[in-house]
């Protein structure tokens, strides 16, 4: 099917009007949401906004579950790939998905309650703290050095996982961003083993959400199509890029990522444009 076939796929399917610019822009964003978000995470940050730009009279609930279904497409080519050739230790990757996933059903509820006017003020707060955490301590994430094992390892990354999922499925942009900063800062992981682990939390808590938004009827189909083919590229080849150069390449891209987006989202809400 062309672009101007997709353009004209009637509303009835659940999206709004589409005309072949919007969709390429779209495409253009989740590509590129697909690559950060598989590198170290926050690929939301950039999806989420060209969606609220792209739909302004789309609700918040149709926003968040189309956002879903394009990056579960994402964060499973990532997942694959980073399991292929990282092989992140499932004994703590596993028991933290299913956590972030129970959260994010949670959370999803939740979601459907949040105004539009709620999301930059929380996304610029969390951004700020983790942004700045990460900068002024240029040693974390650059090795592995785990501070627990066994049980309480294990529990911390469930409560990570839980607590990431329900803010996920209720608002969602940076999650990978806040599941890698968590794996790296509390549990002591290089920043390529963190971006592994959060790939498949990351894939659950995607799950979990659509689990709730899919069948309220909330996703933009045609839209969320369009997402997830260019999700899954982008994914595909964060991925590889990550693997190919390292801890010090992903910490680099999280640190110019995270302080793009305060900037972009700080200033949006000064009016500065």
């Amino acid at each position: 099917m062309d672009i101007d076939a997709l353009a004209a796929l009637p509303a009835a399917l659940g999206s709004p009007d589409l005309t072949a610019t919007l969709i390429a822009a779209v495409a253009a964003a989740a590509f590129l949401a697909g690559w950060v978000d598989a590198v170290v995470g926050g690929g939301g940050l950039v999806q989420l906004p060209a969606l609220l730009l792209a739909f302004p009279t789309a609700t918040p609930a149709q926003l968040l579950a189309t956002n879903k279904l394009g990056s579960i497409f994402g964060t499973t080519s990532a997942t694959i790939t980073y399991y292929r050739r990282v092989k992140p230790d499932l004994r703590t990757a596993l028991p933290m998905a299913v956590a972030a996933y129970v959260g994010a059903i949670g959370g999803a509820f939740i979601g459907l309650h949040i105004p539009k006017s709620a999301f930059n003020p929380i996304i610029l707060v969390l951004l700020v703290v983790v942004g700045a955490y990460t900068l002024f301590k240029p040693s974390l994430g650059t090795t592995t050095a785990l501070r627990w094992d066994g049980v309480r390892h294990t529990g911390t990354a469930v409560l990570i996982g839980f607590v990431i999922g329900v803010y996920d499925g209720a608002l969602g942009p940076g999650t990978g961003s806040f599941l890698v900063f968590a794996l790296v800062g509390l549990l002591g992981y290089a920043f390529l083993q963190a971006s592994a682990k959060a790939k498949i939390a990351n894939f659950a808590t995607n799950l979990g959400a659509l689990t709730v938004f899919a069948p309220g009827g909330h996703v933009m189909w045609v839209v969320g199509g369009v997402l997830a083919a260019a999700n899954l590229l982008g994914g595909y080849v964060g991925a590889r890029t990550a693997v190919r150069l390292g801890s010090r390449f992903v910490r680099t891209v999280f640190i110019v990522i995270v302080s793009a987006f305060i900037v972009r989202i700080g200033g949006q809400l000064l009016g500065w444009w």
